[in-house]
């Protein structure tokens, strides 16, 4: 059995950025706001709140898939990523749900807006800060394999797109004088922003069922495996999950019941050295098994996350 490298501790810092980030939109959108009383521009900021409470959520659950294995958690803390990107998920959700509340009550009680020019200059700032913090953090997120940062990263790309909507509803408010659009723009605001948490709270779930290798991923680990299943030795029983920014790859090495315990044992150093170097942050369990032995072929039907034979092709 070999064991993964601990997660990479300074995730956190990449939250952190997204919190601040946060904290500085939150005072743009909510002043233009109370400028000029735009349900739309309340929307953005009631979503500016959000990504502040996942972002502390975030700091929080990173730190916590960075702990080593314990007695506890003999496969470490890897799946409290997607603790806090379902509840980010759920959240931005329920926003989208607020959003369109507020929208329907501003249709009913229309309001006359004020300072448009001053809302669209401090909503056009906050976008213009989402986006750089977004990309940072889907960088970051694709790069270390971490559903949070990603979740997060797609959350406020999200809320860019809320901005860029706001203000052209603005606009549109400015060159009809319909203050009816205003609640318009913010109804597609909820529709999008309740469709992104849906999506979110998705990629959640799926990653909590112990979804397979990616198809790219199981490429590489037939490669790593390919030099060394070559006759007579065979591999069965391969299967694999993620666990956040983990792997976990586990399978049966068939090999000539003659052959010593020491030879056997580098062969499944050497297979194991190999994937771990094909898929780095990887936990890797080999089950050594003779040919001859019949009950070696029971488990054959326990081949999981790639076609054992593929490897041999």
């Amino acid at each position: 059995m070999s064991v993964a490298a601990p997660a990479v501790r300074w995730l956190p810092r990449y939250a952190w950025v997204s919190a601040w980030a946060a904290v500085a939109t939150i005072g743009l959108k909510a002043t233009a706001w109370v400028l000029t009383g735009s349900i739309g521009l309340l929307s953005d900021a009631l979503e500016s709140f959000v990504n502040l409470a996942t972002a502390v959520l975030a700091i929080a659950m990173l730190h916590v898939a960075a702990r080593p294995e314990d007695d506890d958690h003999p496969y470490g803390h890897s799946k409290a990523e997607y603790f806090s990107s379902g509840v980010e998920g759920a959240l931005v959700f329920l926003t989208g749900v607020g959003i369109a509340v507020a929208a329907v009550r501003r249709f009913l009680q229309p309001h006359t807006l004020e300072q448009i020019g001053i809302g669209v200059a401090l909503s056009g700032l906050s976008a213009v800060i989402n986006l750089v913090v977004a990309l940072v953090m889907l960088r970051a997120g694709r790069r270390h394999d971490s559903p949070t940062l990603e979740a997060n990263g797609h959350h406020l790309l999200a809320d860019v797109w809320t901005s860029v909507a706001v203000v052209v509803g603005l606009g549109a408010v400015v060159l009809t004088g319909r203050q009816s659009l205003d609640p318009a723009v913010a109804l597609l605001v909820a529709g999008h922003v309740a469709w992104t948490g849906l999506a979110i709270l998705r990629r959640a779930v799926t990653g909590l069922m112990d979804t397979a290798l990616s198809e790219s991923d199981q490429a590489a680990l037939k490669r790593a495996l390919s030099t060394h299943v070559v006759d007579p030795v065979q591999v069965h029983a391969l299967r694999s999950r993620v666990a956040g920014a983990r792997r976990f790859v586990s399978l049966h090495v068939l090999v000539p019941g003659d052959w010593t315990v020491q030879r056997g044992h580098e062969l499944l150093e050497r297979i194991e050295a190999d994937i771990r170097r094909a898929l780095p942050n990887t936990s890797v369990l080999t089950h050594l098994e003779s040919l001859e032995d019949p009950a070696s072929w029971d488990d054959i039907a326990l081949d999981r996350g790639g076609d054992a034979a593929a490897v041999r092709k």
